[in-house]
């Protein structure tokens, strides 16, 4: 750490109440600002320069303002390791051993952070975890690159790396400064494309005219509006959180002053619990977008009709998204992106065999992949667990009540489809920041101490709603759905379209899109196992060789 740096941080943190560390983070999200100014300002014909302008300043990061020394060995660890294995071994086993080498390198670091118990510290698992995407998914771009094409998908063969990258242009990805903290991830090839500027070519056929308009000599398109756009939502989003924080944190929930409150009260603060919460990611992941979009990084194409360019390349987050969501999928799928198309695009799909329709395997891969990821608080895995059973009565709501509120025919909401969505948004809502209070308290006691002072409320709802899909009004309500359907079709029976629902298999964020299916798929296979292996074992006894004894011979 360079002298005399931590005193103005120190004084900061006195009169605002956050941590030293907390505010070097937020300053270095800002410092980025003008640094990724500075880089986008260094000649594209000097690719060599921007990534030693990169390496550098991530070094004044991690050891001139946090003292990191052992977050520069660790990510010296992570990212020789797996340039090593991505070098030396061949065949379809290397990305899962890298995987593994990469998730239990993140795993110390997380139990060492957790026995450390300082939340106020900043240390370099945050760090880590956005280098366990990026390099999990760097081998997967290299094996691909290593098979025919026929044999990828078409976003594989988009990322795919037919050859390894120099240890320098490496290293710069690994240590992009925007996003080194917080993310986002993205893929070695968009590093690339950015670096050469070829991310910036029009595609074939779009009229020239509809190029964004450059400064001087620069192919990298003007980003500075956007970004400063993203900054000052950042800074919205963390001015709110340092407001709030103070009168909604954990302490509050565990205290006595929170037993005199009615339970309605009580309710209302964990609802207030969790949207403070997500104001400091919401406030963190525009700020660290808003750099990448400055450097030019977040870049996404240009409408070929208007000329607009969009800077949403590598959005993390939709606020929007998040706060008005009328289920668990759209509430999820809305939340910490990246993430989301990490574990689909390297987990979920990697893991299912090819010709095959992901299952039971794929989902708990991925939900036990989410799960260690994130670390091992035991809160944690009290919010993966009652996640994943509200996905399966969301969807169940979505399949079985909404139908009453929809055309059935030109499927256009009735007049009191309002009612409809106005009572989803307050039930995803008011369930979720109960389910997400343990991810926030962390420890196992606390949790359930909190639960209980809302007496469970959505505990017993859950088990009500499974009780009540279990039941025989399932089958009820699927009967009056296509007698409805039928009288609005002239008594025809209509035939049965896909919805979003149906289409959407994939889990978000690791839970499983249907817990119910899932374990019904498991119990298949071990029947399916067990019983071949019933079929198969006279046989297989018989062919084996038999030992015989010395008086036999």
């Amino acid at each position: 750490m360079l002298p005399f740096i931590n005193i103005p941080f120190e004084y900061a943190s006195s009169i605002i109440g956050a941590s030293p560390d907390e505010l070097k983070l937020i300053f270095s999200f800002i410092l980025s600002y003008p640094l990724c100014g500075v880089l986008k300002r260094i000649p594209d014909s000097k690719p060599a320069y921007k990534n030693l302008f990169i390496i550098g300043v991530s070094a004044f990061y991690l050891v001139g303002l946090f003292s990191l020394w052992d977050g520069v060995r660790t990510v010296a660890i992570s990212a020789v390791g797996t340039y090593a294995i991505a070098q030396n071994i061949s065949g379809p086993l290397m990305p899962w051993i890298s995987f593994v080498f990469l998730m239990v390198h993140l795993s110390i670091n997380q139990i060492q952070r957790q026995m450390l118990g300082d939340p106020g510290v900043i240390d370099i698992t945050g760090a880590q975890m956005v280098l366990v995407m990026k390099l999990s998914a760097f081998c997967w771009n290299v094996a691909d690159g290593r098979v025919p094409e026929s044999e990828l998908s078409d976003l594989q063969k988009e990322k795919a790396l037919k050859q390894l990258p120099k240890p320098m242009d490496f290293a710069a990805w690994v240590l992009f400064f925007p996003s080194l903290f917080g993310g986002p991830a993205f893929d070695f090839v968009d590093y690339t494309k950015w670096i050469e500027c070829t991310m910036f070519d029009l595609p074939p056929g779009v009229d020239p005219s509809k190029k964004p308009p450059t400064r001087k000599k620069r192919k990298i398109p003007r980003s500075g509006t956007p970004a400063m756009w993203k900054a000052a939502e950042g800074g919205f989003w963390i001015f709110l959180f340092l407001q709030l924080s103070g009168y909604v944190g954990t302490d509050v929930f565990t205290g006595d002053k929170f037993l005199t409150f009615g339970f309605f009260k009580r309710v209302w603060f964990l609802y207030l619990l969790g949207f403070t919460s997500r104001l400091k990611y919401y406030g963190v992941w525009a700020l660290t977008e808003g750099a990448c979009i400055l450097s030019g990084l977040g870049y996404n194409g240009v409408d070929q009709a208007t000329g607009k360019v969009s800077w949403n390349k590598l959005e993390n987050v939709n606020p929007w998204g998040v706060e008005t969501a009328q289920n668990s999928r759209a509430y999820l799928g809305n939340w910490n992106m990246n993430t989301n198309n990490w574990l689909r695009n390297y987990i979920y799909l990697r893991v299912t065999p090819k010709g095959k329709k992901p299952g039971f395997r794929a989902s708990m891969a991925t939900f036990v992949t989410s799960a260690f990821w994130h670390g091992f608080y035991p809160g944690y895995y009290l919010t993966f667990v009652a996640a994943s059973f509200i996905q399966t009565i969301a969807k169940n709501c979505r399949r079985y009540f909404r139908p009453f509120f929809v055309n059935p025919v030109t499927g256009n909401p009735t007049s009191s489809k309002k009612y409809y969505d106005a009572l989803s948004w307050f039930v995803t809502q008011f369930t979720l920041c109960f389910v997400t209070a343990p991810f926030i308290i962390l420890s196992f006691q606390d949790s359930l101490l909190v639960w209980s002072r809302v007496y469970f409320y959505a505990l017993v709802a859950i088990g009500g709603m499974m009780g009540f899909f279990a039941s025989p009004a399932k089958p009820y309500l699927k009967r009056q759905i296509e007698i409805r359907a039928a009288r609005a079709n002239g008594g025809n029976k209509l035939e049965r379209k896909l919805s979003s629902d149906t289409l959407s298999q994939q889990p978000v964020l690791g839970l499983p899109p249907d817990p119910q299916r899932d374990f019904e798929e498991a119990m298949k296979e071990i029947r399916e196992e067990f019983d071949a292996r019933q079929t198969k074992g006279p046989g297989r006894a018989a062919t084996m060789p038999v030992l015989r004894t010395k008086e036999e011979l």
